[in-house]
């Protein structure tokens, strides 16, 4: 049975500054404990280090058994890779190397077929077969048809950028929990994932006889997953040993015991402070008292090197201040509206203030309606394919916020600089208004960082803040909360609460969806329906367009 320790380990960002250290936990077997913190505290960079991607600057790690990562990138990949690539990616590496030297040698028996070429050939099945590889495509078979319906010899080709971000962590969840790695380090695995994904997760988690580390944000599968939870914060880590149910009691316990310690010390230091002021007086005309003056100054001085206790981390401070502004009665008008292949042609009107949720399985086509609404009140034609009429009402100015955070045009650029420049309805700030507005969503330290060297949360907190400065009065919301850690996501509750304006947001959060009022289906039979509560059980949509 598999287990993974840490130990003291500790971790300087090339800037110098120490993004935590003296971090200490088990992962037992048949154990699924949570890593959770504020966004950019680390916990990205820590699972790395227990997977052997970064080195442990300080501190070490030991484990039983062989480990599997999931990173966070899986369910946004772009690029050319295959569905054998992806499920590749999370094997184990003597098989990474023969598929490689496999692949090379297939490639050169097309551009040559002599002895030699041949001979390779054979070597390289052979040692596929040695490294487990067959095995291997049986499991993936068993994956495949479980994730994508198909089995893996029709699956292996196709390009994951078919596959919707739900359809790749399916994928990848599916193979590291049927796989052999005894430990699974997983990256924020729910996101993409829509309800019934997140419910089949739970309950592999609750069953696995693995070994898991799991980072997520979502509150419900928290609740649902982890018997223990260890908290990044403060520039340490600390472990609740209960469910996610008890863990605000005891981190508030904690931060009082904590605050309640560091004032003891300060007493304490203060009262000793003082007798030497004292002693040093009467020294002067008593020599007994002189060496009861040394003996205090020496207690001082090795309580003040002994320091205090740890002081309670500083809370992080986020404040949307999303203000919106009044539009016209009618925010969106929806008439016979069908997404191309889609969905079904459906009617909707949403009035000014309303806040509707819209719901539905991965890759029911809630994103494109969301990108449609973005794009109508463009003077470009909408590059959303669609039948029938989408308008937007008087002042109605939509601002998107998009899932994959994906913005090349802000590579190797700064969030200061970002604000600086502006951008169509947004105002350029100068360098002590951009600080400003990042500091109130807890970016301040990172605004001279590049955008793209930004944790998952970061680039979601920023995406917020460029909606509130350009004055978005109608908010398209694509799984917001996905990357916020917990905090930020409360914050941004708050904020939608607040918010004069009109609210449409795809989420598969459950915790999130109790801020809104309507919610809008998409339903597997093809169908966009409005009901009164959210509905989490819809499959696939099974319509076939023609």
């Amino acid at each position: 049975m598999g287990y993974l320790e840490a130990v003291s380990l500790g971790h300087v960002l090339p800037d110098g500054r120490e993004l935590f250290s003296d971090v200490s936990f088990r992962v037992p077997a048949g154990q699924t404990v949570a890593l959770i913190g504020d966004n950019g505290a680390g916990k990205t960079t820590l699972l790395r280090t227990l997977a052997g991607d970064v080195p442990a600057q300080q501190g070490s790690f030991r484990s039983q058994g062989a480990v599997a990562v999931m990173p966070q990138f899986i369910g946004s990949l772009r690029d050319d890779r295959t569905v054998r690539d992806l499920l590749l990616t999370v094997a184990p590496v003597p098989l990474r190397t023969a598929a490689a030297a496999l692949d090379a040698a297939e490639l050169a028996m097309m551009e040559a077929d002599d002895e030699t070429t041949q001979v390779r050939y054979a070597q390289a099945l052979v040692d596929w077969g040695e490294a487990g590889g067959y095995d291997h495509e049986v499991l993936w078979d068993t994956v495949t048809v479980a994730a994508l319906g198909v089995p893996f010899q029709a699956a292996q080709f196709r390009e994951v950028t078919t596959l919707s971000g739900g359809e790749q962590k399916r994928l990848v969840l599916e193979a590291l929990l049927r796989g052999p790695a005894e430990l699974l380090l997983l990256d924020e695995p729910d996101n993409y994932l829509d309800v019934p994904g997140k419910r089949w997760l739970e309950e592999q988690l609750t069953q696995t006889r693995k070994g898991v580390l799991l980072i997520t944000h979502d509150r419900e599968v928290l609740s649902r997953t982890a018997g223990q939870v260890v908290t990044l914060e403060g520039g340490t880590a600390w472990t609740h040993g209960g469910g996610f149910a008890g863990w605000g009691e005891a981190r508030e316990a904690r931060w009082q015991r904590a605050a309640e310690l560091r004032q003891r010390w300060s007493e304490k230091h203060e009262q000793l402070k003082q007798l030497v002021r004292t002693l040093r007086q009467q020294s002067s005309i008593s020599d007994e008292m002189a060496s009861r003056y040394h003996a205090a100054q020496t207690r001082l001085r090795k309580f003040e090197e002994a320091g205090p206790p740890p002081a309670p981390p500083r809370r992080q401070r986020v404040a949307p201040d999303l203000r919106g502004a009044r539009t016209g009665i009618r925010a969106i008008t929806c008439q016979n509206l069908e997404l191309s292949g889609l969905m079904k042609p459906f009617d909707l009107e949403v009035f000014f203030g309303d806040r509707v949720c819209v719901l539905g399985s991965n890759g029911s086509g809630k994103s494109h309606f969301l990108r449609l609404l973005d794009e109508v009140s463009a003077e470009t034609a909408p590059t959303v394919g669609h039948t029938g009429a989408c308008r937007l009402g008087a002042r109605v100015r939509p601002g998107l916020f998009a899932q994959t955070h994906r913005h090349p045009e802000w590579a190797g650029r700064t969030p200061a600089d970002i604000l600086g420049a502006g951008e169509g309805d947004r105002p350029g700030l100068d360098l002590q208004g951009a600080m400003s507005a990042l500091s109130r969503y807890g970016l301040a330290g990172a605004g001279r960082q590049n955008f793209e060297t930004l944790s998952g949360g970061q680039q979601a907190r920023f995406q917020v803040l460029l909606l509130e400065l350009a004055g978005a009065t109608l908010l398209l919301l694509d799984e917001p909360t996905d990357n916020l850690d917990l905090i930020s996501a409360e914050a941004l509750e708050q904020a939608l609460t607040d918010f004069t304006g009109t609210v449409v947001a795809v989420t598969h959060d459950r915790w999130f969806a109790r801020v809104f009022s309507r919610f809008l289906i998409f339903r597997e039979d093809g169908r966009v329906v409005e009901t009164d509560a959210p509905v989490w059980d819809e499959g696939r949509v099974s319509r076939v367009r023609g």
